[in-house]
C-alpha cells in the first residue's frame, strides 16, 4: 500500500496501542523508535505535501472497499483532520479489544460468534473510512 497521512497516522495508532499493551522493555524500545520514525514520516509527508514535492494524485490511496452497505451502517464522518485522527485512534482501540477475542474464538459463546465477526467488519469499515477522511481532508486543505 502506498504510503498517505492517513495510513500513517493509522500505523500511529497502532504502534502507540502496543505500547500500551507490553510491559516488555525490549519491546518498547522498538516501538518508542517506529513511534519516533513515524512521528518524523509524518511531519516529512505533511511538509511535502506543502511543498508540492508529492504530486496531488499521490495523497490519497482509497481503499474503495466494495461492501454490503444494507447491515453495515456507519456514522457519517464529519470533521477536521485533528478530529478524524482522534477517530482513528478510537476505533483502532475498539478493533484491537474486538480482536482479542477472535485470538480465543473457543471461548467466545456460539451465541456471540456472529455478532463479534460483524463488528470486526464493522470497525475495519470504519476504520478504512477515517485513513480515506484524513487524505481527502489533506488534499481538499491544499486546494485552497
Amino acid at each position: 500500500m502506498a504510503e498517505t497521512l492517513g495510513s500513517l497516522c493509522d500505523k500511529l495508532t497502532i504502534v502507540k496501542l502496543k505500547q500500551f499493551h507490553s510491559t516488555d522493555a525490549e519491546k518498547l524500545a522498538s516501538l518508542a523508535n517506529q513511534e519516533k520514525q513515524l512521528q518524523e514520516e509524518i511531519d516529512t509527508f505533511v511538509s511535502d505535501a506543502l511543498s508540492g514535492r508529492i504530486p496531488f494524485e499521490k495523497l490519497s490511496f482509497a481503499a474503495n472497499k466494495v461492501y454490503k452497505k444494507e447491515g453495515n451502517e456507519i456514522e457519517v464522518i464529519s470533521g477536521n483532520i485533528g478530529q478524524i485522527f482522534a477517530k482513528l485512534a478510537e476505533v483502532n482501540c475498539k478493533l484491537w479489544h474486538e480482536q482479542d477475542k477472535v485470538y480465543d474464538f473457543s471461548k467466545v459463546p456460539a451465541e456471540e460468534k456472529d455478532i463479534v465477526v460483524k463488528q470486526l467488519g464493522v470497525l475495519n469499515l470504519e476504520r478504512n473510512q477515517y485513513i480515506d477522511k484524513i487524505d481527502s481532508l489533506l488534499k481538499e486543505s491544499l486546494k485552497k
